[in-house]
Parts: C-alpha cells; sequence; structure tokens
C-alpha cells in the first residue's frame, strides 16, 4: 500500500506542475525518448521536489522501481541520487540506475555532491564504466573525469583513458569532444598532443577542436593554433 503511494503521490505531483509549452520545447532537445513520456516540468522544481523525497524514509521503493515510464521521474531518481551525502549508499543507487538511464540530459545532470570529497574511491568505477557497452554509462564515466579530474588531481592516464574510447554513439562521441575541449581549456599543453598528433577520430577531433575555439578560456593565438589542426 505505501509504495503504491508514493508513486501515486510522486506522479500526481509531477502533473500538478506541467507546462505543456515547456513539455513540447524540452522534448525536442531530447530525441532519444518518446515525447509521449515528458510530462514538462522545470528542473529547478525537480531538484526542489528531489530534495524533499531524498529524505523520505519510503522513498526506497521509488529507487528500486526500473525502469520508469516518464523522462521526469528519471530526472527526480537522479537528483535524488546526487543529494546522497554517503559515498557507499550513493554508488549503490547510482550504478543501480545508470543502465536505465536512456538521455544526455539525465546522465549530463546527476552529478553527485559527494563524489568531490571521494576522487580516490571514485576512480575505480570510473575505469569501469568507461569500458562498459551501455551508451550513457560511458557518457557519465567521461563526464565524471571531467568534473573531478581536470584541476588539481589531473594525470596523464585519464586523457589517455579517453582516448582509447571508441564508439559509434553520437552521445559517447560528444562528450568525448567536450570532455578534450575542456581538458585544452584547463591542461592546454599536456592535452594538446592528442590533438596534434591526431589520436581521436576525425569527427570527435574536429568537435573538440570546434568547442574548444568557442571557449573564452582559450586566447586567439591558441584558437588560430588549433584551428590549423582540423582534419580535412
Amino acid at each position: 500500500m505505501t509504495e503504491r503511494m508514493i508513486f501515486d503521490e510522486i506522479k500526481e505531483e509531477l502533473f500538478l506542475q506541467q507546462d505543456t509549452v515547456y513539455r513540447d520545447f524540452q522534448a525536442k532537445l531530447i530525441p532519444t525518448i518518446d515525447k509521449e513520456t515528458v510530462i514538462g516540468v522545470r528542473t529547478p522544481a525537480l531538484r526542489k521536489m528531489a530534495k524533499q523525497l531524498a529524505k523520505r524514509e519510503d522513498i526506497g521503493a521509488f529507487l528500486e522501481a526500473f525502469p520508469h515510464t516518464y523522462f521526469e521521474e528519471n530526472q527526480l531518481h537522479a537528483f535524488i541520487i546526487a543529494e546522497r551525502k554517503d559515498f557507499a549508499q550513493c554508488m549503490e543507487e547510482l550504478c543501480a540506475f545508470l543502465p536505465y538511464v536512456d538521455n544526455w540530459a539525465t546522465c549530463d545532470q546527476m552529478s553527485p555532491k559527494v563524489f568531490k570529497k571521494y576522487r580516490r574511491e571514485l576512480l575505480p568505477h570510473i575505469r569501469e564504466w568507461l569500458v562498459s557497452d551501455q551508451t550513457y554509462t560511458v557518457r557519465f564515466g567521461v563526464g565524471m573525469l571531467m568534473a573531478h579530474f581536470l584541476d588539481e588531481d589531473f594525470d596523464m592516464a585519464y586523457p589517455e583513458m579517453v582516448s582509447k574510447i571508441r564508439s559509434e554513439e553520437y552521445y559517447v562521441n560528444m562528450m568525448i569532444a567536450w570532455y578534450f575541449a575542456t581538458a585544452l581549456a584547463k591542461q592546454y599543453e599536456a592535452v594538446l598532443p592528442y590533438i596534434e598528433e591526431k589520436r581521436l577520430e576525425t569527427w570527435t577531433h574536429n568537435k573538440a577542436i570546434q568547442k574548444a575555439v568557442e571557449s573564452y578560456r582559450i586566447t586567439p593565438e591558441q584558437k588560430g593554433y588549433l584551428r590549423g589542426l582540423k582534419k580535412r
């Protein structure tokens, strides 16, 4: 009875906050999911709702129910996981959820705060995610390397891992490009050889340069040099 109540309660609250104009706009941005599964609830409202739900003792029933019907249910799930303060609990819930992530938005907006304190413990999981056969698990792994290991914890082993990923998936290759563009902005001299030696696949290589050139953190001189490295 309690389990059904929390599902019904969540669904009812989501539809109460529905914005059909926003739904139509958002559905166009996420072509990998069925428009009928998008309710149309704005992200700030979902984050606020997730913070409240994360404190509930009966939320486990919702977190163990796969797959969810609606995009916003996946968003809530991701935001609840991101609120977890215990690393082990967060990782357990995250690893259970990752195979069911089916779009770039849920993948990219799921950024657990606790990872900042447990970077060393996070790394073995990232290594596993990068070799997954699941599109959004790989994308998430690259995203976590980009978020947590391009500053003081940077190591040349990390761009090496990303450069070796080979995929036919647009959403994987776009994240690889995004990673290298961000890496050029933060670790230019260290990462530049990957571009100079053309170690990425052609589309990803050129997209990384495009995104780097669009960055305000790349100098005009660097941008000019990078443009000359595009694959023809």
